[in-house]
């Protein structure tokens, strides 16, 4: 079995040699996860005193035929917007994500490559790390609707997706979620207690004007990908896969 404190220090000592490749590399997985912050308050006073009469609103008289033209261009505008933000989010950030994982995951075993940051972008692995990554998303989705709980159980149990898609992206969408499944089967609950390690350190950094928390992210990230090359071992082991199936002993073309 894995130990929390072996991987942290493993990922250390990565990290001491390519710390600021490890860091752009951490602001791209921001990006594409959309973790770049909470969205602003907004304020809807509508210039009413405290004392004033709420009911009086209902008492506007509204142009409804003038304001439906607006109505109606602000309903395409945003289901514009929304096909958009989808489309980009999986046809860009999904392999994007695939590429930044792969660069930890090498870089763990001292391969520092940012040309990994596009490994996912080329032709013959690009179609096949879209359905895996997007058959996870639907996943993760379709148990968070089910139940809150079960859906963050399920979220750790698919974590290792997008590693094993850095090995073999064609490896096939039920078979990565499969093996992820049954890599972190008994191990789930260690890695939230793993992912909770870096409490303080997030703190520490929210301390630092918020900015500090980037310069966090690539530790934790170093340690994911040490993380998923103990729970390969382990299943290489248990004969839960194979060098074959995840092409450990074949040399990738960019």
């Amino acid at each position: 079995m894995w130990d929390r404190k072996v991987l942290k220090q493993r990922a250390k000592e990565v990290l001491r040699t390519s710390y600021w490749k490890a860091f752009l590399v951490s602001m791209i997985l921001v990006f594409v996860s959309g973790g770049g912050g909470s969205p602003p308050t907004l304020n809807f006073n509508l210039g009413f005193s405290s004392n004033s009469d709420v009911s009086d609103i209902f008492h506007w008289n509204v142009n409804w035929e003038a304001l439906a033209p607006f109505l109606v261009i602000g309903i395409i505008a945003f289901i514009i917007f929304f096909v958009f933000s989808l489309a980009f989010r999986i046809f860009v950030c999904f392999p994007l994500e695939v590429g930044s994982m792969r660069y930890f995951k090498q870089a763990a075993e001292y391969e520092v490559n940012l040309n990994h940051i596009g490994y996912a972008f080329n032709k013959h692995r690009y179609w096949d790390v879209l359905k895996a990554m997007l058959w996870r998303s639907l996943l993760n989705f379709l148990w968070f609707l089910l139940l809150f709980i079960p859906g963050i159980v399920k979220s750790y149990a698919y974590s290792m997706v997008p590693y094993i898609l850095a090995d073999n992206p064609n490896i096939g969408y039920r078979r990565a979620v499969e093996l992820s499944n049954d890599m972190t089967r008994g191990s789930k609950f260690r890695i939230f207690v793993l992912e909770l390690s870096f409490l303080g350190w997030i703190l520490l950094g929210l301390l630092l004007i918020f900015v500090g928390v980037f310069f966090v992210m690539p530790y934790i990230h170093s340690t994911k990908a040490e993380l998923y090359l103990a729970l390969r071992e382990q299943a290489l082991k248990n004969g839960l896969t194979s060098e074959e199936e995840l092409r450990l002993n074949q040399t990738p073309v960019f």
